[in-house]
């Protein structure tokens, strides 16, 4: 009888297997190149900045038009709910009611006669930048009927582009 003598047996963590040696051969960096150099982060950073300062002023030219849009166009819906409820009791809601009068029957005068609101589906929002529209009625600008209005960005009377007052008269 011979004696054999046993081989160790290599423990499993360190059979290499083809997805080992492929993992290991991917996780090696070509000779001399280590990582990026001072002056290609520095070309990345530039090219970035550039692109950054042509798309900012674009990007925000839209949100100011969107928001002077939306007001524009809430104005013009609220006006459509306060046309609706004049048809329905003879006069606008007074200031003093408000457009309150459009979502839940106004107390006080004018009594409205024949109220079938809500005229209004959700409750009255603010203009985009965050404050309630004002309205006057009977209103200084249509003296016959309401003046329903938004002074803008800035909140003041006047200004330009996105500080400028809108509103169904204006």
């Amino acid at each position: 009888m011979t004696k054999r003598h046993a081989t160790p047996v290599p423990e499993r963590s360190e059979v290499p297997t083809p997805a080992r040696r492929k993992l290991k051969a991917t996780m090696r960096r070509p000779a001399g190149r280590a990582g990026l150099t001072l002056i290609e982060l520095i070309v990345v950073l530039i090219v970035i900045g550039l692109l950054a300062g042509l798309v900012a002023p674009q990007i925000l030219g839209r949100v100011s038009e969107a928001r002077t849009t939306t007001a524009r166009a809430q104005i013009e819906l609220l006006g459509v709910a306060l046309e609706n409820y004049r048809l329905d009791n003879g006069v606008y809601p007074s200031t003093a009611q408000g457009l309150a009068a459009l979502r839940v029957k106004p107390a006080g005068s004018p009594a409205p006669l024949n109220w079938r609101g809500p005229y209004v589906r959700k409750t009255i929002p603010p203009d985009p930048w965050g404050r309630m529209y004002i309205y006057t009625s009977p209103g200084t600008v249509d003296r016959q009927g309401f003046d329903l209005a938004s002074l803008g960005r800035d909140g003041k009377a006047g200004g330009k582009d996105e500080d400028a007052d809108l509103g169904n008269g204006q």
